[in-house]
């Protein structure tokens, strides 16, 4: 049975004070606490990742080219794991003969040139083959990466927005990326696997020449045992301090100053608050708040990784003091065998030599397997999600039936029925829609009007089926929307939200992508900006079409002579200085990119307009000519446009829909509203309408 982690329960949970920090530790069993256990219950829950591992070998060996280098990149592992040993042969040889020379006082020289050279030649090769194997890494971990990149975009790509938002599935887009640029977690598990194996089969094979080695010396097996204690005693040392940050922990703080202090640093750093700062002239306000937190913390340690660590190292204090008498004990054991044994001297300094500079490399070879063993339940983990998020269902299901079944029905627009539609966004218990019902024929332009959070954006929303409903029924062309290719639906649909977002990519592809089928054709770009209202000020831009809104990579630079590169302002972006784009301008871009599907195309391609507050950032005479260019290139398209301000297109309207707090209240014409006695429409225009008497 799985078990919990309670803050509250003192008998398993310890809680002690770092600094300004609560850290809370889950105590453990005692089997837990003896080295190399603490992983095995881990370990033997990611038993059931093992199929991943194989699928996720299986697409490596599909990779072109990548089963040749995984090959030699293994042989290479291999022979680097293997190379140390011979070394330590070649030192005893060379052990052999110093005691030859010394009992005998004569050396075989042919055999110690033949020694020699072996021992350069087994140095010399270690380095080769490091620096094939580097070579070698570079191709496979670049086809590697590249594969699960393409492979973690659609997964992300392909999500629906109440799945995207959900906070498990962020969790697992977040767990199935390496957050490494340098590689991915496909590689980094295939080459942690190599690893380890290599890593163990080199101690044991050191171990094992060097104990034929020194067998036959008198010191030899006393000064190894020695040699090995010190190395054990530093192992456990390391391994004290992995496991105690291993394990479950959490930490929190409630000290309000240094929690505001925290808050008054992101304010003086940040671009993001500056006007205020300047504008409300909070600087020297500011500066006296954050000394007198600064004050009120005193000495208390804030930094709770460093506090952290030091308690770790302060706990590990027992072992690190027997490290350096036990260090030393080889050589007190030779300096003592060499008063009772005079004679012996060179050879024991030859032992003890061979034996230090050789182990001098278990000690990392040691520390490193046991650290990458004791990560195996966090690879295989992670390989699990990597190929989880690919199959994470999204909550809006795909609809059968095909959309619209005459490509022709596109010409005179959709039939849009709600019946009894109910709506709350996750996460949230009210409701953004209450049982709203209404028709639109084909062809109508709707207008919906109503305050800010009133649902306006809901039923847009709903209507591209970026969510479903709770309760109650839409129907298009008089079926239900849910039964219709979501593909087929939203090809046909054109749509600019009031949270509208652009992409960092440049300003023709953002229009461009509108319409993903001609989203390079230049001509119907600009064709779209036109009608947008932005080619103007698009074409005074440096680069025109291709000036980026947000350079998603930045300059890298170093101790540059002057802020530019190649006569660009170094780490510049669109955003920075003249180039900036008000916030009238970005909207006319979404609005081009809109058009790019629904007004450019020549085809029927689009059925239904949708647009939500598109004219809010726009200037009084930017929106009469926007609302004049939809009236006159909509055709016979179904338009539902969504206001809080009532103007001229609400006089045109074949239908307005008055929603308040998610409840439709009036529908009609402009004329038929406002004849409505005490009605809610006509109040509001009226009310607007004395601002221009």
């Amino acid at each position: 049975m799985p078990r919990t982690f309670n803050p509250e329960d003192t008998a398993s949970v310890k809680r002690s004070k770092v600094g300004v920090w609560d850290l809370y530790e889950d105590v453990g069993t005692k089997a837990t606490k003896i080295p190399m256990l603490a992983n095995l219950e881990t370990l033997w829950e990611s038993v059931d990742c093992l199929p991943y591992v194989w699928r996720m070998i299986r697409d490596i060996s599909n990779i072109q080219g990548c089963m040749t280098y995984l090959f030699v990149y293994a042989v290479l592992e291999i022979g680097l794991s293997l190379l140390p040993a011979l070394g330590v042969w070649y030192s005893g040889q060379l052990l052999q003969v110093v005691e030859t020379a010394v009992e005998k006082r004569t050396v075989d020289k042919e055999f110690l040139i033949r020694i020699a050279i072996g021992r350069i030649l087994t140095i010399f090769s270690i380095r080769l083959f490091t620096y094939v194997q580097e070579k070698v890494q570079i191709p496979l971990n670049l086809r590697i990466k590249r594969y699960y990149a393409l492979r973690t975009f659609w997964a992300m790509a392909r999500l629906d927005m109440p799945t995207f938002e959900d906070d498990v599935v962020q969790q697992q887009l977040q767990q199935s990326v390496s957050h490494s640029t340098r590689t991915s977690i496909a590689w980094d598990v295939v080459s942690t696997f190599l690893k380890i194996g290599s890593s163990a089969m080199r101690l044991f094979a050191q171990v094992a020449v060097l104990a034929n080695v020194l067998g036959e010396q008198r010191d030899g097996s006393l000064l190894l045992l020695l040699t090995f204690a010190h190395l054990f005693v530093e192992w456990l040392s390391n391994y004290h301090g992995m496991l105690q940050r291993s394990g479950v922990w959490a930490a929190t703080t409630e000290n309000q100053h240094y929690i505001t202090s925290e808050g008054l640093k992101r304010v003086v750093s940040s671009n993001l608050y500056r006007k205020e700062i300047v504008a409300m002239g909070l600087r020297e306000h500011l500066w006296h708040q954050f000394k007198k937190r600064a004050e009120r913390l005193g000495d208390k340690v804030t930094d709770f990784w460093e506090e952290y660590f030091n308690k770790r190292r302060q706990a590990a204090l027992f072992f690190q003091f027997l490290q350096d008498p036990l260090g030393e004990l080889p050589r007190i054991i030779f300096c003592l065998r060499a008063v009772q044994y005079p004679a012996a001297i060179p050879m024991s300094l030859t032992s003890l030599q061979l034996i230090t500079s050789t182990v001098q490399g278990f000690s990392s070879s040691l520390f490193e397997l046991v650290q990458k063993t004791s990560r195996i339940a966090e690879k295989l983990q992670a390989v699990r999600k990597l190929y989880d998020v690919s199959a994470v269902p999204n909550k809006v299901e795909d609809g059968h039936l095909p959309f619209p079944e005459n490509q022709n029905n596109l010409l005179t627009g959709f039939e849009i029925e709600f019946r009894k539609v109910s709506f709350g966004y996750p996460g949230n218990e009210a409701l953004a829609l209450d049982n709203v019902s209404f028709k639109l024929e084909e062809g109508q332009l709707c207008v919906i009007v109503g305050d800010n959070g009133s649902g306006k954006s809901t039923i847009l929303k709903l209507i591209a089926r970026l969510y479903d409903p709770l309760e109650g029924q839409i129907l298009i062309n008089g079926m239900d929307i849910r039964t219709l290719r979501l593909s087929d639906l939203r090809k046909a649909t054109s749509v600019l939200f009031q949270d509208y977002s652009l992409f960092p990519l440049t300003i023709g592809e953002n229009i461009g992508y509108g319409d993903p089928a001609h989203a390079y054709d230049i001509d119907r770009i600009r064709e779209a900006a036109k009608l947008g209202g932005c080619e103007e000020f698009i074409d005074k831009l440096p680069d025109s079409f291709d000036s980026y809104l947000e350079r998603p990579v930045n300059d890298i630079y170093s101790n540059l002579p002057s802020w530019h590169i190649s006569g660009k302002r170094a780490g510049r972006g669109l955003a920075e200085g003249k180039n900036a784009l008000s916030g009238g301008q970005m909207q006319r871009v979404a609005l081009a990119r809109t058009f790019m599907r629904s007004l450019v195309a020549p085809e029927p391609a689009v059925g239904l307009l949708l647009f939500d507050e598109p004219s809010a950032a726009l200037d009084p005479t930017a929106e009469h000519e926007l609302f004049e260019r939809l009236r006159e290139l909509r055709g016979n398209k179904t338009m539902i446009f969504s206001t809080h301000r009532f103007g001229k297109l609400t006089r045109h309207a074949d239908m307005i829909l008055f929603i308040h707090n998610g409840v439709i209240q009036e529908s009609g014409t402009h004329e038929t509203l406002l004849r409505k006695e005490n009605g809610e429409y006509a109040r509001i225009w009226n009310l607007q309408a004395q601002a221009y008497l």
